[in-house]
């Protein structure tokens, strides 16, 4: 019995081989290596693919996210709204700004952050809101806009699994105030190592951000504000302009493969399956999560027929030890279930189409 993985970088990086050597190269005998040509190239880049002004390059997503709400001064007293089903570094980021968490539940069928929720808790401490396109489904940024707007409120986008993600035929990254993403090498664009950008079409928040991740400098020696040190490096720049261009192509084979998984699934007992997306979104399925109320031993019995998966996410940020002593309002019953019951299948551009199936049938057997 061939093993399905979680996920392969194999086939991708081996079809780019030889221009990821070349961009190796290239840097190597430039003898440049932070905050370069190859950094410039790819921030005009990839605020080209986003459609926006502004890319700046940064250390990683959880940066990104940081100096997204440092830039916008946000500091202790004000408030960010969350949701409370995602990856810890939205929470995170939060934190390091120094602002008060105010998570919220999300919606049942797209597990991302329910406007209404947002609604019921928007008030005058509130400085921004977090929109994260949850496993590479676009968050309902309009509605969140029509809230938010009439309080002065940014909306934030966590893109971190959503790259080229489109909302009602716009791409992520230029719908709100400005996303942050991440280039972790798991993600849909991922360096080989860490990374993260920002990407804003406001002129100002983005000066900010160039400067906060450089020592609060624009130029050498003069610091016109306290900042860090969070700078994508030129090597990972170049790879990620080499993986750049098959974005789109992977996004579409990653759809592709959803659709299979949707039809050879739909009618397995006690599973859930992804909603379907509104009119003018596209989906590009960072994760293909489906749900079950015996997640544990559905994933045990696909692990004995070789089928690799993970959960995202098995503890709530709300449960993490380093917010024990945090008073929360809500009890947050639904991201509870979603803890206990979402698991994630095989989804990876390299996939061949026998492994897909290994993967339907598996479930199948396994849901019997």
């Amino acid at each position: 019995m061939n093993r399905v993985p979680f996920f392969s970088l194999q086939k991708v990086h081996h079809d780019a081989q030889r221009e990821l050597e070349n961009a190796f190269k290239r840097v190597f005998e430039s003898s440049y290596y932070v905050l370069g040509h190859e950094v410039s190239a790819f921030e005009a880049e990839f605020a080209q693919f986003c459609n926006v002004r502004h890319a700046i390059g940064v250390g990683n997503g959880l940066d990104a996210l940081t100096l997204i709400l440092k830039g916008l001064g946000v500091e202790p007293g004000d408030e960010v709204i969350v949701p409370a089903h995602t990856f810890i570094a939205s929470w995170l980021a939060v934190d390091q700004a120094g602002a008060k968490l105010v998570p919220v539940e999300v919606d049942p069928s797209t597990f991302n952050i329910d406007p209404e929720a947002v609604r019921a808790r928007i008030g005058t401490r509130t400085k921004a809101i977090l929109a994260v396109h949850l496993y590479g489904r676009p968050a309902p940024i309009d509605e969140l806009l029509a809230i938010a707007e009439p309080h002065g409120v940014a909306v934030i986008e966590d893109a971190a699994q959503a790259h080229g993600a489109v909302n009602r035929g716009r791409r992520t990254g230029g719908l709100g105030l400005a996303a942050a993403f991440s280039f972790y090498p798991t993600k849909n664009l991922g360096a080989l190592g860490d990374g993260g950008a920002v990407t804003t079409n406001d002129d100002e928040l983005a000066r900010r951000v160039r400067m906060l991740r450089n020592y609060g400098s624009e130029q050498k020696y003069v610091h016109e504000i306290s900042g860090t040190n969070s700078r994508l490096d030129e090597l990972q720049a170049a790879f990620l302009r080499v993986k750049l261009a098959a974005v789109d192509g992977q996004n579409a084979t990653r759809r592709d493969i959803a659709t299979r998984y949707a039809q050879g699934l739909r009618d397995c007992p006690n599973l859930t399956l992804p909603a379907p997306v509104e009119d003018g979104d596209e989906h590009v399925y960072h994760l293909y999560v489906v749900r079950s109320p015996e997640r544990e031993a559905l994933r045990a019995k696909l692990e004995s027929r070789g089928i690799s998966t993970l959960v995202h996410y098995p503890i709530p940020c709300f449960s993490q030890d380093c917010y024990r002593g945090a008073a929360f309002s809500e009890s947050f019953d639904l991201s509870k279930r979603l803890a206990d019951e979402v698991l994630s299948l095989p989804m990876w551009p390299g996939m061949s189409d026998d492994m897909v199936d290994q993967v339907i049938s598996a479930v199948r057997e396994a849901c019997a």
